[in-house]
């Protein structure tokens, strides 16, 4: 097998991972809206008891933050100091992941009025 064939193997399979994953969070997320309903008695009971708990899910988002910063600042240490030349990409990445998540969150807020 030539070299070329292993990346792209390589490249193939790590993209079927990603796709695994996404089908699995999208079917979890499903599966916990399906019961919330059920538990709820109805999409209005479901609605209500996520707007009800709204902080708890800030807190809950927020630690998630955390934690992804937390990871990024470690794997970004481990990235830098194997290839200092990436630097510059990283930032990209780091003020582009900034971006998304301030619009995820600043987004209903603005919606609301």
């Amino acid at each position: 097998m030539s070299m070329s064939a292993g990346r792209s193997q390589h490249w193939l399979r790590r993209v079927a991972l990603v796709l695994l994953w996404a089908i699995l969070l999208l079917m979890a997320t499903v599966a916990a809206n399906v019961v919330g309903i059920h538990l709820a008695g109805s999409i209005e009971g479901w609605q209500q008891w996520l707007a009800a708990h709204t902080g708890h899910f800030l807190v809950w988002r927020l630690w998630l933050y955390a934690g992804t910063a937390w990871g990024w600042i470690w794997m970004r240490r481990r990235v830098l100091a194997r290839e200092p030349e990436t630097g510059k990409r990283l930032l990209r990445a780091e003020i582009a992941a900034i971006v998304a998540v301030a619009a995820l969150e600043i987004g209903p807020f603005v919606q609301a009025g």
